[in-house]
Parts: C-alpha cells; sequence; structure tokens
C-alpha cells in the first residue's frame, strides 16, 4: 500500500495554548484535523462561557485563511463552578468541561480539590448533555507517580461512572493496562483518548541512557507491558478508544531545565505518528475509525464528510521549528524517520 485515504480526523485532546503560540499550534492542527477538542488550563483558566467564547475567538483568528477548521471549547471545573456555569456554558456552545485534580499537570493548581464536592455540578453536566473529560490522576504525594491512574480509578473514577450512568465520560490520555480494562468494561457512556507518544513509547524512552526531557508529558510514560496493552486495544478497533494526541507544546528552554515543563508538542505531525503506531501493528486498516469515527460518534457529532489521504514516503521530523518572536520548540519524535507524510487534506468525497 503506498496511499491511504481516511474520512478527514479530528483530535479529541489538544493544548493549543494562547497569544503568540496560537499562530503555531493553530496552523499545525489545521492542516489535517477538522475538529478539536481544547483543553481550558490557560493562565487565568477558562472557567466560563464568556471566557471560553473569547478563547475560540482569538483562536480561530489564528485559523490559516481558508480554513474551516472548528475549535471545539471547554470549562475549567472548579471548586467553584456552579450548575448555573454549566447551564450558561451548554447555551453558549461549550462541548465539555474538563476535571484535573489540582496540580496534576500544567497550570492545574486552580483545579479541583475533593472531587466529591462537584457532584452537583456533575448532576447538571448529565442533564444538559455536557461531557465530562478527567485527567485522571491523583495528586497525593504518598503515591507513586506510576500508581496514581489506577488508584484514581479505584477511588474516583469508578465512583463518578456508578452516580451518573448517563454522563458522557472520556478518560482522556489513558497510560496502563488497568485503564484500558476499566474503559472495555465500563457502559458505552464511557470512552478514552491515547495519545502517540503512550503508543510508541515507554519509561525507558524517557530514563534510560539520561532524562530526555522532550518525552517528559504527564500521566508519565509506564513500563513496556502497559504500552502494549495500549497497542493491543487500539488494533481491535474499538469503538471507545479515539485519537487525542494531548498535543502540549513548551518553549525548547522550558523543557530542558530543572523544571522540566511536562508536554509533547505533536500536532506537527500527529496523524503520521498515529500512521507509524498503526502500521507497526499491522492494523493500518484499523486508522480511520480510531482518528476518524469513534470520537465523533462518542461525542454526537456528525462525522465528517471530506478527506485526507496519506502517502509512503519515508521523512524525518525537524529537530526544532521556530515561532515568529524567535522562540524554538522541539516537536515530539524530533530527528526522527516517519513512514507516512500527508499528501493531501480536506478533500472531497
Amino acid at each position: 500500500m503506498q496511499t491511504l485515504t481516511i474520512t478527514t480526523p479530528d483530535d479529541w485532546h489538544l493544548h493549543f495554548r494562547d497569544n503568540e503560540m496560537l499562530a503555531e499550534t493553530v496552523p499545525a492542527t489545521a492542516r489535517c484535523f477538522q475538529r478539536a477538542i481544547v483543553m481550558p488550563n490557560l493562565v487565568p483558566p477558562v472557567v466560563n462561557a464568556d471566557m471560553a467564547i473569547a478563547y475560540k475567538q482569538r483562536i480561530e483568528a489564528a485559523r490559516p485563511q481558508g480554513s474551516d477548521f472548528t475549535p471545539l471549547m471547554t470549562l475549567f471545573l472548579t471548586n467553584q463552578t456552579t450548575a448555573q456555569d454549566i447551564v450558561d456554558a451548554k447555551q453558549a456552545g461549550v462541548t465539555a468541561c474538563k476535571l484535573y485534580p489540582a496540580g496534576a499537570t500544567t497550570n492545574s493548581d486552580a483545579a479541583v480539590k475533593g472531587i466529591e464536592a462537584l457532584y452537583p455540578v456533575f448532576e447538571a453536566m448529565q442533564a444538559e448533555g455536557l461531557l465530562l473529560l478527567i485527567h485522571g490522576e491523583v495528586t497525593e504525594h504518598h503515591i507513586d507517580i506510576f500508581d496514581r491512574e489506577k488508584v484514581f480509578i479505584d477511588k474516583h473514577l469508578s465512583l463518578i461512572v456508578n452516580a451518573f450512568p448517563k454522563l458522557k465520560v472520556v478518560f482522556e490520555h489513558i497510560t496502563t493496562a488497568d485503564a484500558a480494562a476499566f474503559v472495555k468494561e465500563a457502559s458505552d457512556f464511557v470512552g478514552a483518548t491515547i495519545t502517540p507518544q503512550h503508543l510508541l513509547l515507554n519509561r525507558n524512552d524517557l530514563l534510560v541512557g539520561g532524562v530526555r526531557p522532550h518525552n517528559y508529558c504527564l500521566p508519565v510514560l509506564k513500563r513496556n507491558t502497559h504500552q502494549q496493552a495500549l497497542r493491543d486495544v487500539v488494533a481491535t478497533g474499538h469503538k471507545r478508544f479515539f485519537l487525542g494526541t494531548d498535543s502540549a507544546p513548551h518553549a525548547k528552554h522550558k523543557k530542558e531545565n530543572a523544571c522540566g515543563c511536562a508536554g509533547c508538542y505533536s500536532a506537527w505531525s500527529a496523524i503520521e505518528l498515529y500512521a507509524e503506531v498503526f502500521e507497526q501493528l499491522g492494523a493500518i486498516d484499523k486508522l480511520e475509525g480510531f482518528a476518524s469515527h469513534n470520537g465523533a460518534d462518542f461525542y454526537g457529532l456528525p462525522r465528517n464528510t471530506t478527506t485526507i489521504t496519506l502517502e509512503k514516503n519515508q521523512w524525518q521530523v525537524p529537530e526544532q521549528v521556530t515561532l515568529a518572536d524567535g522562540t524554538d520548540m522541539v516537536p515530539f519524535y524530533a530527528g526522527q524517520p516517519l513512514q507516512w507524510k500527508l499528501k493531501s487534506a480536506f478533500n472531497p468525497r
């Protein structure tokens, strides 16, 4: 097979950041994705409908000329979020709300402390039809970082799913066999996104031979048995697992320092990275479902009506990209070869 044509895909989880970063991140995503679920963890976070609308307008202003790329907006849940905030968000066209346990990832210090306190908000979301997107990790210091996803499932996620059986829940960027098993065994109201880094890499790629800061993300890469469990589940074509890059740009100097900001900037070559995985698995025929059908179906949105075409044409991910202000960023998989390359996008059927 030398070319592959699939329905235009969507990215169901990414970070654009804001301001000058948008001129890089929005076109990088809009080159091949029709829609994207936009994370709200800005500074300050996007906590109400007015902020979501304003952020959407900034994203749309950064789209390439002629693009009809559609950002799907989310609210950042806090302990101050009310049921009225949910009603207002639904009326404003917000798609979902994001639950970050406080301190779980970049810019999440304002997030939720005491998840049970948000049950009235979850009830309002269930009534309004807003999806709940969850960064599923506990943040207690005594819990080992490699165990935090499993503990979150047992301590919080299973209770939320049972308490709100008609609330659509997306377990974001899952990293473990435990998470994959939980989603498979759950109802049709529970889905999951999986990133390219958690399919392509494991913790050896972060730690062996010295720390590799550009492979550092949260949730952190896990052991190879967990990586294999994720690869196995996408190879089956299971309908409730779908594409979510968690593309998270940081300036090079912020990744390569003592703080080592978490996040992999994968938007630059996202669909090609996933094609790499599915070809490795001998499941290239399952890429379209994962990238283009499953997420739209789960969100209750129409599938896209155009196509993209990839061609078998080895190329190398650039070592870095430079923003208009001169800031350098290192894209995920920098300097490494990929076998598939986007040939054309948004083609009529």
